[in-house]
């Protein structure tokens, strides 16, 4: 992949002036190797096939954010959902699987690890029930892992009993991390339609259809895209609203893939995705509602709001699927 010298300036701007980041850099392992009847087996084969895996995960992100000069925020784990690694153990509480996950996260020194997760939109097995009743322990005596529940999807249509279980675990959650403003149900996402591939966190896992390590990119565009808008003038029309959005989705997609290449060439991974997100970061003013704003909304909520927003996601999608063949995780922009 090459970048002309204006693409390079460019991006550089977008960097300096404009927020633009590479939000996360998310490594996915696979566990289905790490199973066993004891859940303190499983959880020691886990917390050894991460550290060995993910050592030149921080040091890697470094090397390329120095190379490169884009920030990269964060370095993130996801793994196999652990329903489905722990099922063959004997006891019933998973919570040693994920304080093991969080001593390797700390070791490693990732700002996050994600899989301690279920996917019952159809049903129940023994490992699921498992799992969820474990979440609130889980949750609150650890600090970097994050969890969730697929409890719903288009196909399969909603399971209800398990919206009703996550009800009392959220509940349950909040009230076992009230001390630290319930930080235990910022860690847990309740989905509908999880896929097998997103970066982001809380809610990302490794799908088992992924290889067994596998890299993918979140990136961070919201302060660019608003730019670019704010730039058009008021006078823009949809198409051309539309037509700078993609020219910008293009050009941040790009700029991911080449960070995402690159690093999983260096750890020996395969290349998974992109996902761009247009979720606000901790800069003022970088945040959707001010992009739909600049767009020629009064105020977002306001009449125009939907209609503004769905030409919004339509060309980042175009936009994204014209730089990259692996734009993935939710329909780029995500919004979390």
């Amino acid at each position: 992949m090459s970048f002309s010298r204006d693409e390079i300036i460019e991006t550089i701007r977008m960097v300096q002036a404009e927020n633009l980041d590479i939000r996360t850099i998310t490594l996915g392992i696979s566990l289905r190797d790490c199973t066993g009847e004891s859940v303190f087996d499983v959880a020691e084969k886990i917390y050894r096939k991460l550290i060995d895996t993910a050592e030149n995960l921080v040091p890697v992100a470094k090397e390329l954010e120095a190379e490169f000069g884009i920030p990269i925020v964060n370095k993130r784990i996801s793994v196999t959902p652990i329903a489905i690694v722990a099922e063959s153990c004997r006891e019933k509480d998973l919570t040693p699987v994920a304080e093991a996950m969080d001593r390797a996260a700390k070791e490693l020194n990732i700002d996050f690890i994600g899989g301690f997760s279920a996917l019952v939109q159809k049903g129940f097995t023994k490992g699921d029930i498992n799992l969820i009743n474990s979440i609130p322990e889980a949750l609150s005596s650890t600090e970097r892992v994050c969890a969730s529940v697929n409890v719903a999807s288009t196909r399969a249509g909603i399971n209800m009993d398990a919206v009703l279980a996550m009800g009392h675990v959220i509940k349950k959650t909040a009230e076992l991390t009230a001390d630290r403003d319930g930080i235990g149900c910022a860690k847990l996402v309740v989905f509908a339609n999880a896929v097998e591939d997103n970066p982001f966190m809380a809610g990302a896992f490794h799908g088992t259809g992924e290889a067994e390590t596998t890299v993918n990119i979140g990136i961070s565009g919201p302060g660019v895209v608003n730019t670019v808008i704010r730039r058009l003038g008021e006078d823009a029309d949809f198409g051309e609203l539309a037509e700078a959005v993609k020219r910008t989705a293009f050009k941040i997609t790009r700029a991911g893939e080449l960070i995402g290449r690159e690093a999983a060439k260096r750890l020996g991974a395969s290349f998974g995705v992109i996902d761009l997100s247009l979720a606000p970061t901790p800069a003022v003013g970088d945040s959707i509602a001010n992009i739909l704003e600049a767009m020629g909304l009064e105020r977002c909520g306001a009449p125009g709001t939907t209609a503004a927003l769905m030409l919004l996601n339509d060309a980042v999608k175009k936009g994204g699927a014209m730089a990259a063949s692996y734009v993935g995780g939710f329909p780029a922009p995500s919004y979390r």
